[in-house]
């Protein structure tokens, strides 16, 4: 019977320690990743010169929504404002607006930077009653030109020996002083 009770307790115990949890290797195989989405920020710099010559940095976060410069040696974070068009940034001393090249940088209720694109229209007619209407962006170096109050035509300034020279791919719009020509792929559409 001693046989019998230890052959039992040897079985049981080699039962019992076959039955102890051994740490799962079920995933040993997979390999887990985790996905994390990298946004870049949306920076956008300009630098814009004001209307006394003073030149200015913008730097534009439009991920965070800040606008942050250097004015007279003091770095200046402004956060965006809901604006019905154009720009609109502020913070508790500095307030910037505007719109296209604009812009005007206000400290309190103080203009200390102002900057406006030198913007010149003017209307012409030819003999056979054409008008071509321009808007000339002096500071950028472009044009808009309207014939007959058609499509808008974006012309860019080239160097020129005298007078103006703007043109696209399909247009060119020369002249000196009131005399202006511009043609389409080579051929003249309006000349006064």
């Amino acid at each position: 019977m001693t046989k019998q009770f230890l052959t039992m307790t040897m079985l049981a115990a080699l039962f019992l320690s076959a039955c102890k949890e051994t740490p799962k290797q079920e995933n040993a195989d997979t390999e887990i990743t985790e996905t994390v989405e990298k946004v870049e920020d949306n920076i956008v710099k300009t630098t814009s010169i004001g209307n006394d010559g003073k030149e200015i940095e913008f730097v534009f976060n439009n991920t965070a929504g800040t606008a942050t410069f250097v004015l007279d040696g003091e770095t200046v974070e402004l956060q965006q404002q809901k604006s019905a068009s154009g720009v609109w940034y502020k913070n508790d001393q500095y307030e910037l607006i505007g719109k296209g090249n604009d812009l005007q940088l206000k400290k309190g209720n103080e203009i200390v930077f102002e900057h406006q694109d030198d913007i010149v229209q003017t209307s012409l007619k030819d003999d056979k009653g054409q008008t071509l209407d321009m808007t000339f962006n002096n500071t950028e170096g472009t044009v808009k030109v309207y014939l007959n109050g058609g499509e808008q035509i974006d012309l860019i300034a080239e160097k020129a020996a005298s007078g103006i020279w703007y043109k696209n791919e399909h247009y060119e719009l020369r002249g000196k002083g009131e005399k202006l020509e511009l043609t389409k792929d080579g051929k003249t559409v309006f000349k006064n």
